[in-house]
């Protein structure tokens, strides 16, 4: 069976159902290694998102890795990551 593959279309999508996004700020311009902070996401916005991408991808991300992961990139690697250990 293949792993699935996190994809920032994934995250971008998840954000925007899960809590919207800021009118300043564009998901679709160069944003991998912005802060979530600075895209106008704060903590409870990345929990709610952490929460959607357990349920959807059928994983278990622990608290570390929404406060450690603090830019879209990061938190693909660690979402990713995490997918492929469950599968191993």
């Amino acid at each position: 069976m293949p792993v699935q593959e996190f994809t920032f279309a994934d995250l971008k999508r998840i954000l925007v159902e899960g809590s919207g996004a800021d009118e300043g700020v564009d998901l679709d311009g160069d944003v991998l290694d912005t802060r979530f902070d600075e895209l106008g996401y704060e903590s409870l916005a990345l929990l709610e998102t952490g929460s959607r991408i357990e349920r959807e991808f059928a994983i278990t991300l622990g608290d570390s890795v929404l406060t450690d992961a603090d830019t879209p990139r990061a938190l693909i690697a660690a979402v990713n990551a995490h997918m492929v250990a469950v599968v191993a």
